[in-house]
């Protein structure tokens, strides 16, 4: 009873804050989706995982491990869903890169703050940071099916994790106000990714629900399997094995239906993954908590 109150308390604001969203465009108030997406994937989320590098008071080799783990977990994953895509006869660009790189900045940052803590939000920045990296470089590069993996260079959250890694590293600091500032800027990242995620999710138009619905499932069991079995061989510590499977765990992203659409990669199919396994983790997400806390 006490674990259920506890996991209640957890996901109430998470649900809270996208149902702001949700409420808020069913109402018909503006809301600029791609503005407020642009905002904190340049700005606000480049911002967060710089200061909650150099800021952190985990041990670095914990981190590092972590980051290894996150790797792992995300190329293992990536393995088994394309050999059953690839058996299934589907179309890779359309849907392996939606279902390996899931929802690690709305949903799993938030998750991981009031699930555990600051000191689970660290271990979910570096998870969340290792995702970033591989989805710009060979997640866009699938979807895309031509652009370049180097593109990634340009991205801010990219030179974040790299500077808050080397700051980091070799114990340096910033001046406190400019640290101040861009702590400041980081912590509007994740109510408004929330309730983004509340709006786009009413925008979506998905295609085949029953494809979506299997293949849901399937990403939902890969996901919990994989970085619990990476995070056990490599001996995570609770808390950063808890980030690592929640994070690894959450669903589609939305974004991953906007690169769909930018790429011509049946954004449709992609609108149907968000829908249905974020609905699924409406469920999926309380059981994972039990099992991690």
């Amino acid at each position: 009873m006490l674990l259920a109150l506890e996991v209640l308390q957890i996901i109430t604001p998470v649900i809270i804050l996208a149902g702001v969203g949700f409420g808020w465009a069913w109402l018909g108030f503006e809301y600029k989706v791609q503005f407020v997406t642009r905002l904190t994937m340049n700005l606000s989320v480049p911002a967060l995982i710089f200061t909650a590098l150099i800021k952190t008071e985990i041990d670095p080799e914990a981190l590092r491990i972590t980051a290894l783990a996150a790797a792992l977990a995300y190329i293992g994953v990536a393995l088994v869903l394309a050999v059953f895509l690839r058996l299934a006869g589907y179309n890779m660009r359309t849907f392996l890169a939606p279902l390996v790189f899931g929802n690690t900045g709305n949903l799993g940052l938030p998750l991981a703050f009031f699930a555990f803590g600051q000191a689970g939000f660290d271990f979910a920045v570096v998870v969340f940071a290792v995702m970033a990296f591989l989805s710009f470089t060979i997640g866009v590069w699938i979807v895309s099916g031509s652009a370049s993996p180097l593109n990634a260079i340009k991205q801010p959250i990219v030179w974040a994790t790299v500077l808050g890694s080397l700051f980091l590293a070799n114990g340096w600091s910033l001046p406190e106000w400019s640290v101040n500032t861009l702590e400041l800027l980081g912590q509007i990242a994740i109510p408004l990714m929330l309730i983004t995620l509340g709006v786009a999710i009413t925008r979506l138009k998905p295609a085949s629900l029953g494809r979506a619905f299997w293949l849901s499932f399937l990403k939902l069991g890969v996901c919990v399997a994989v970085p619990v079995g990476v995070g056990l061989w490599l001996g995570l510590p609770k808390v950063a094995f808890a980030a690592l499977v929640v994070q690894v765990a959450t669903p589609v992203a939305v974004t991953s239906y906007m690169l769909a659409e930018k790429y011509e990669a049946d954004a449709g199919e992609v609108a149907g993954l968000v829908v249905v396994s974020t609905l699924l983790s409406v469920l999926a997400i309380p059981l994972i908590l039990a099992f991690v806390l």
